[in-house]
């Protein structure tokens, strides 16, 4: 069982930058070392969409909309995940959501929820023009 918590949502303006994270714990010693981890955000009255995701060789892939802008990264015991967004824009506003799966990360260029087992509650980004 791995639990996740999420932390760092705030409201900022346009062309600002946050940082989340997302500690990892569980009965598995540094589960955020040997699984695949990753960031989802989900709009209101959207899917639920992949942002970007790591794997134990911190190999990171991202969604086309954030590539350039934000960085998915992880400490050397894998125990807390980072998200860095810079350059946002009103289109991020939404709940950005911690994900770890024991598997290894999804291959292609689009990933879903159903590759992830574990999930955190969420914090919640809100970028205003």
């Amino acid at each position: 069982q791995v639990q996740l918590v999420e932390s760092g949502g705030a409201a900022v303006q346009a062309g600002g930058s946050l940082r989340l994270s997302c500690a990892a714990f569980g009965a598995s010693k540094s589960p955020g070392s040997r699984f695949c981890m990753g960031w989802f955000r989900q709009a209101p009255g959207k899917e639920r969409e992949g942002v970007a995701h790591i794997d134990s060789h911190y190999n990171a892939r991202y969604a086309d909309s954030v590539k350039g802008r934000f960085t998915i990264s992880k400490d050397n015991a894998g125990n807390t995940l980072y998200l860095q967004m810079d350059s946002l824009k009103p289109e991020d506003t939404a709940i950005y959501y911690c994900a770890a799966d024991p598997g290894a990360c999804p291959s292609g260029a689009w990933w879903h929820a159903s590759d992830f087992h574990y999930w955190g509650q969420g914090t919640q980004v809100t970028v205003s023009s």
